[in-house]
């Protein structure tokens, strides 16, 4: 789906490829018992960013449109970067020594929100205040491109 998600020339169908990425991504999780993880990419990726962009598709009322077909030399070029990015991520992580940690308690939910949004060392409070601003910074271009400029008429 993620290659069919960036060759399709209708925008709108690369943003539902793009969904179905991310809800395969979601279901790994579920698969390797990493329920949390994957509420959060349904809810977050699938729920809230994809609908992001339907909407800014829709508004822009590009739903038809078609994308341009870039020249080859860009072709070959991103593909080099591909498999250079692809190397240099399968050398980092053959050359890192995983080790199996044991949790020595169980954890709740309730704990990992607390942790998550605490103030303190190791908390990600600041991150997710972050990303909320950009989102509804996001919202606004959407909104500003979607209306587009007035035509001023001369008398």
């Amino acid at each position: 789906m993620a290659i069919a998600s960036v060759t399709s020339k209708k925008i709108l169908r690369a943003v539902i490829y793009l969904l179905l990425s991310l809800l395969g991504i979601a279901a790994i999780y579920f698969m390797m018992d990493y329920n949390f993880l994957g509420a959060l990419q349904m809810a977050v990726y699938g729920g809230g960013i994809i609908i992001l962009f339907i909407f800014a598709v829709l508004l822009v009322h590009h739903i038809e449109g078609e994308l341009e077909e870039p020249p080859t030399a860009r072709k070959i070029g991103m593909a080099v970067l591909s498999l250079l990015g692809l190397g240099i991520t399968l050398a980092t992580i053959y050359a890192h020594d995983f080790k199996v940690a044991i949790a020595s308690e169980s954890f709740d939910i309730k704990d990992i929100g607390r942790g998550l949004l605490s103030y303190g060392d190791g908390g990600y409070i600041l991150p997710f205040e972050l990303i909320s601003v950009l989102l509804l910074a996001a919202m606004i271009g959407a909104i500003i491109i979607a209306k587009g400029q007035k035509k001023s008429v001369n008398k």
